[in-house]
Formats: structure tokens, sequence, C-alpha cells
């Protein structure tokens, strides 16, 4: 097996395994290692969750059968979180031990709300998915539709990205006056899938 082969075998297991661990066989456990976060608050739990520069989802859902299982060796585990520092850890995996962290987000001190506010309110399923404004992370859906939720930004120009491993990226533009009332709706496709028009 040439080395660009091993590569590729590899990163397709961790793709399998890492993203999608209730299709492991049982016995992937004694190979694969378990990372648990941990955060005392709302802050911390609702923050998103990179492993590997890959997004998995946010801390409070990754447990049960979406907990982070990965492969032996280094790994990289950043948490964001917007209008917080990002939260950064490089960790070293064990076959069929479990490593604990616990995550403190810091309010980043250069983080300054707009005077004037245009509202933006998702209806997107999958509703775990992230959510990029202007190329920055902002939460997953479900904080930002429902009841007396939705996303406020500076009025403008903005791009809006949503994005979850297994599905096609969602991007779309749009220009917003202050004070503003902005609805998005649309179904994230599936990977391989057309990807849906915006539903405004």
């Amino acid at each position: 097996m040439t080395r660009a082969s091993r590569i590729t075998f590899l990163l397709s297991w961790m793709y399998l395994f890492v993203l999608f661990p209730q299709t492991a066989p049982a016995q992937s456990n004694q190979v694969l290692g378990e990372v648990e976060l941990l955060g005392e608050s709302k802050v911390e739990k609702g923050s998103g969750v990179w492993v590997d520069g890959q997004y998995l989802g946010y801390m409070k859902e990754l447990k049960g059968s979406k907990k982070i299982l990965l492969l032996p060796g280094e790994h990289e585990i950043a948490v964001r979180q917007d209008g917080y520092q990002d939260f950064t850890d490089k960790v070293t995996v064990r076959p069929a031990e479990k490593l604990t962290i616990t995550v403190r987000m810091v309010k980043d001190p250069r983080f300054r709300m707009p005077a004037v506010f245009s509202e933006i309110k998702l209806a997107v399923t999958p509703d775990r998915a992230a959510v990029f404004v202007d190329g920055l992370y902002v939460g997953h859906v479900g904080e930002f539709g429902g009841i007396a939720k939705s996303l406020l930004v500076a009025p403008g120009h903005r791009k809006i990205t949503i994005s979850l491993t297994g599905y096609e990226t969602f991007n779309t533009e749009v220009d917003l006056v202050p004070n503003q009332k902005f609805q998005l709706k649309t179904d994230l496709a599936k990977e391989g899938g057309a990807q849906p028009a915006p539903i405004r």
C-alpha cells in the first residue's frame, strides 16, 4: 500500500468513526479513544466544537450516539462562541481511553456589539448546523429560530454560511437596513444532492 493510499484509508476511517460513531462496530471501542468536553455555563454548552478543523456540533449535544470518538494520536480541539476567545487544546488520544477536557470560554475584549441592529430569524434543517456571518462563527441554527430567538447583526451587506458535516454548505448574501427583520428558511441538502434555494 502506497503512502498516499494509507493516508486516504486512515482519513476514511476517521471520517466514519468521528462523524458517525453510532455506525462503528462494537469492537472499534477497543481501538478508538473518547474525548469528553465539560463546561459549566450555557456559553460553553452552546459553543461550537471543531476537531482537526472539522465542525462536529455544539458541546451540549456531543454525547451518547454523538460522543467524540477519535483514532489514537494527536488531535486539535477548538471550541468557539461569538463574542468569546477561541478555546484550543492539543490532545493525545489513546486506544480505549477516555480523555476529559474542561472548557472555559473567556470574553473577547475586542468584541463590540453594534449600536443599531438588523434581525435575522433562521428556520433551517438540521437545526444543529453551524452559522457563520462574514466568515465568523456565531452559533448553531437552533439558537436563532422559534419564539423570541433571532440573530442580531450590524446592518449592511452580510454573507451568511450554514454548514454541517454530511451536508452541502449553504451560502447566501443579504443587504440589511437598520431595524430590518429578515427570515431565512432552507433545508440543507445531503452531500451529493442539489443545493436548495432559500425560502424568504
